[in-house]
C-alpha cells in the first residue's frame, strides 16, 4: 500500500506487466488470479469509472484511500472495499500484480478458484479494517496524529496477507527477498516489511503490517475458522434455495 501523490505520467510499467503475463502464459494463469489482475488493470485504466461513479462520484485515489479520519470519523465505509483495487501509478500496479501472479497461482491451486476469490475479497476488506485499528493504536502510543491522517491505497496489504498464507505451507523453505537476502520462509514477510520501508519510504508501513497480522490471524488465529463457517452457511443457504426453487418449479 502506498500513500497518495500525484499520478506520474507514463505507462511503461503497464507494458512490462502485459509482457510478464504473456511470458507466463495466459492459459497457465488460474481464473481467479487472472480475473483479479484484470480488475486491477481495468480500475487503473478507468474502464470501470462509469460503475464506480455511481458509488463514490468521480473515482480517484483521494476518494478511495483509507485513513482513520475518512473511515472512522467521516463514516466513509466504501473506502474499506475499494482502496485495495486502486494504484498510484503504473509501477505500483506492475510490482503488485507481478507479486500477486506467483502467489495467486500457488494458492489458487491449493484452495480452488471459488474459495481463493472469497479469500481475496475478505482480505481486501479486513486488511483495511486492521490498518485503521493499527493507525489508531500507533497514534495513541506514539502521540502522533499523522497516523490517523495517513491515507493509503493499493493491493500490497492483501499481498502481505497472502504471503503469510503462502509461507505457512512452506515452513522449511528459504526465500530470497528482492534478490538481496535469503531468509527462512517464516521470517520472509517481516524482513520484506522492513526492506520495503527502507527502499520505498512512502510505502504504508501500517498497511503492510496490517496485511501480515491478517495473514497470521488466518493461519494461526480464528480467522480461517470464521471464514470457513461463513462460507459453509452461504453454501448451505444456496443449496437450500436451489432445492426450494426446484420443488416450486415442479
Amino acid at each position: 500500500m502506498m500513500r497518495p501523490r500525484r499520478r506520474r505520467q507514463g505507462g511503461f510499467g503497464l507494458v512490462l506487466l502485459f509482457m510478464q503475463l504473456a511470458r507466463f502464459g495466459f492459459n497457465h494463469i488460474p481464473p481467479t488470479t487472472l480475473i483479479t489482475i484484470g480488475l486491477n488493470i481495468a480500475v487503473y485504466l478507468k474502464v470501470l469509472n462509469g460503475f464506480l461513479y455511481s458509488i463514490i462520484g468521480k473515482p480517484s485515489i483521494q476518494r478511495v484511500c483509507v485513513s482513520a479520519v475518512s473511515v472512522w470519523y467521516r463514516s466513509d465505509w466504501s473506502r474499506l472495499f475499494l482502496a485495495a483495487w486502486f494504484h498510484l501509478d503504473d509501477w505500483h500496479l506492475y510490482y503488485n500484480m507481478v507479486s500477486f501472479l506467483w502467489k495467486g497461482r500457488s494458492l489458487e491451486h491449493r484452495f480452488g478458484s471459488y474459495y481463493f476469490a472469497y479469500l481475496i475479497a475478505a482480505f481486501s476488506v479486513i486488511t483495511n479494517i486492521v490498518m485503521v485499528a493499527v493507525n489508531f493504536i500507533a497514534a495513541e502510543l506514539l502521540d502522533d496524529d499523522s497516523y490517523i491522517l495517513s491515507c493509503a491505497a493499493g493491493f500490497s496489504g492483501v499481498l502481505f496477507a497472502l504471503k503469510v498464507v503462502t509461507t505457512h505451507f512452506m515452513p522449511n523453505y528459504r526465500q530470497s527477498i528482492m534478490g538481496i537476502i535469503s531468509v527462512p520462509s517464516q521470517w520472509a514477510c517481516w524482513v520484506e516489511l522492513v526492506l520495503i520501508q527502507i527502499l520505498v519510504p512512502r510505502a504504508s508501513f501500517t498497511g503492510h503490517l496490517a496485511g501480515i497480522l491478517v495473514g497470521l490471524a488466518y493461519t494461526k488465529g480464528p480467522l480461517k475458522r470464521i471464514m470457513d463457517s461463513l462460507a459453509g452457511i452461504v453454501t448451505n443457504f444456496g443449496n437450500f434455495s436451489l432445492i426450494f426453487v426446484s420443488l416450486f418449479l415442479l
